[in-house]
């Protein structure tokens, strides 16, 4: 097992413990040493996904620490969020105005971000969420989608609200332009925004 591989096997391990499991159980559970499920309960702390506190005991004696799965660890690599999120996705597609609603919740949601961190620019902004973007030439060029299955089923919905948010920003910004098109999958791993004068 790889480290990705070998922190799954330590969620699993602790989804499947209702009141959490000190180190030396979490190792006999995977099969790994236990300073390396240390080192890997270390990084899922710092990520949110598990919580360590000492053992409530009345015995004398230093008490145990026990790790518990938090609310977001819960769920960390399984597929509820993708499903609700291809469901509801679904229900927008199928709505006549639903590329409308999209675009505006986008929007919305652009005026948002930008607010939050009003001296970014739209191309950090959208780097940031994780769209490996970069300006050039009077395009943005995005080389992830953090929503690419969604995107390549329902296009209509997931890109117009990438377009949306693209637009709010920029609106919040105080920009003149806009995004006068969003040119999605040009290659396997590229979508491309290309921006009106003033963006």
């Amino acid at each position: 097992m790889d480290g990705s591989e070998q922190r799954g096997a330590i969620l699993e391990a602790l989804r499947g413990a209702r009141g959490g499991l000190d180190t030396n159980a979490v190792a006999d559970a995977v099969g790994l040493h236990p300073n390396t499920v240390r080192w890997h309960l270390g990084l899922l702390a710092d990520a949110g996904l598990v919580r360590s506190a000492p053992e409530r005991r009345r015995a004398r004696g230093r008490p145990a620490v026990v790790h518990r799965l938090t609310a977001e660890g819960l769920v960390a690599g399984r597929d509820e969020y993708r499903l609700l999120a291809t469901m509801l996705t679904a229900t927008v597609a199928a709505d006549p105005d639903g590329a409308a609603r999209a675009y505006e919740t986008g929007r919305r949601w652009g005026h948002h971000l930008q607010a939050a961190e009003p001296g970014a620019d739209l191309t950090e902004l959208l780097d940031r969420q994780g769209f490996a973007a970069e300006r050039r030439d009077g395009c943005i060029e995005m080389r992830r989608c953090p929503f690419y299955a969604l995107a390549e089923e329902s296009p209509q919905v997931v890109c117009t609200l990438h377009h949306g948010i693209m637009d709010g920003a920029l609106a919040e910004k105080g920009s003149p332009g806009h995004v006068e098109r969003l040119d999605p999958f040009v290659e396997p791993a590229l979508c491309v925004a290309r921006l009106g004068p003033g963006a």
